[in-house]
C-alpha cells in the first residue's frame, strides 16, 4: 500500500467517521466554525454594526468561505464515491454554503444567504451518535408517507375553503374596506384560518365579521386534522407490529417442538 493511499484513508476516517478522537475534534471544530460564520453573517446584516465592523466581518466571511471550500474539496478528494457524495443531502448543503460569498462578487447582497450553513450543524447528530434513532425516524417517515394521500386531500379541501371564503369576503367588504381583489381576500382567509392573524386587513361590516368568526372557529378545528391523521397512521402501524409479534409468539407456543430444539422449526425464532 502506497503512503499516499494510507494518508487518504486516514483523512477519510477523520472527515467521515466519528469513533476516534481526531474525528470528533474535526467535527467539533467544523461545527464551531459553522456557528461562528453564521453569527458573523447575522451581525453584519445589522446596519449599525455593519457601519463599524463591516470591513472586519467581510474579511471573516471570506476566511470562513475559503475554509469551507478547502473542506469541501477534501471531502470530494477522500470520498469513495464522489458523485454520490456530491448529490447527497450534506454534499449539496456543503456546496450551497460556500457559493453565496462567491456570487456576492457579482451580485451584492447574496452573501446573506450564507445562513444556509446552519443546516451543516446537523452533522452534530453523527457526533452525538444519534444515528441510533434512525429506526424511529424511519417509523415516523413511513407513517407520514402512508397518510400522505389523506393529508393532500385535506390540504385540497382547505384550499377550496379559503378560496370560497376569500371571494365572499371580497364581495362583502369590497375595496373600501381593504379587500382590493379576490387573491387579497384569499390571503386574509389563509391568515385567519391558520390563526396567525396579522391584522393588516380587517372586516368592517357585520356580515364580514360574522364570516370571519365562522372562519376562526373552522381554523381551530382544522389545525389538529393533519396531526390526527399521522397519529392514527402511527397507531395503526404500531398495532400491526404488535399483532405480527403476537402471531410469532403464538406460533412458537403452539408448535410441538423436539426436546433438544433451540429454534422453532416453523418461524426460526429461538424456542421460548
Amino acid at each position: 500500500m502506497t503512503p499516499s493511499r494510507t494518508f487518504k484513508e486516514k483523512l477519510a476516517h477523520i472527515i467521515f467517521d466519528y469513533d476516534t478522537v481526531p474525528a470528533k475534534m474535526f467535527d467539533l471544530f467544523l461545527i464551531a466554525a459553522i456557528i461562528l460564520s453564521v453569527i458573523v453573517v447575522m451581525l453584519d446584516s445589522v446596519p449599525g454594526i455593519h457601519e463599524v465592523y463591516g470591513g472586519f466581518f467581510y474579511g471573516l466571511e471570506w476566511f470562513f468561505t475559503i475554509l469551507f471550500t478547502v473542506e469541501y474539496g477534501m471531502r470530494l478528494y477522500v470520498a469513495s464515491n464522489k458523485p454520490r457524495y456530491a448529490r447527497s443531502f450534506f454534499g449539496i448543503i456543503d456546496l450551497l454554503s460556500i457559493l453565496p460569498t462567491y456570487f456576492s462578487v457579482l451580485f451584492p447582497g447574496t452573501q446573506y444567504l450564507l445562513v444556509i450553513r446552519f443546516f451543516r450543524v446537523l452533522r452534530i447528530f453523527r457526533l452525538l451518535k444519534l444515528v441510533k434513532f434512525v429506526k424511529e425516524g424511519e417509523y415516523v417517515r413511513n407513517a407520514v408517507l402512508a397518510s400522505s394521500r389523506k393529508i393532500l386531500f385535506f390540504l385540497f379541501f382547505v384550499l377550496i375553503t379559503v378560496s370560497i371564503i376569500g371571494a365572499l369576503m371580497y364581495l362583502i367588504e369590497g375595496e373600501e374596506h381593504g379587500f382590493h381583489s379576490i387573491p387579497e381576500g384569499v390571503y386574509w382567509a389563509i391568515v385567519t384560518i391558520t390563526t396567525v392573524g396579522y391584522g393588516d386587513i380587517l372586516p368592517q361590516t357585520v356580515p364580514g365579521k360574522a364570516l370571519a368568526a365562522m372562519l376562526m372557529i373552522i381554523g381551530y378545528s382544522i389545525i389538529a386534522v393533519p396531526t390526527g391523521i399521522v397519529s392514527a397512521e402511527m397507531a395503526s402501524m404500531n398495532k400491526q407490529i404488535h399483532t405480527d409479534l403476537s402471531k410469532i409468539d403464538s406460533c412458537c407456543k403452539t408448535i410441538d417442538h423436539d426436546d433438544d430444539a433451540r429454534f422453532c422449526k416453523v418461524c426460526g425464532r429461538p424456542v421460548r
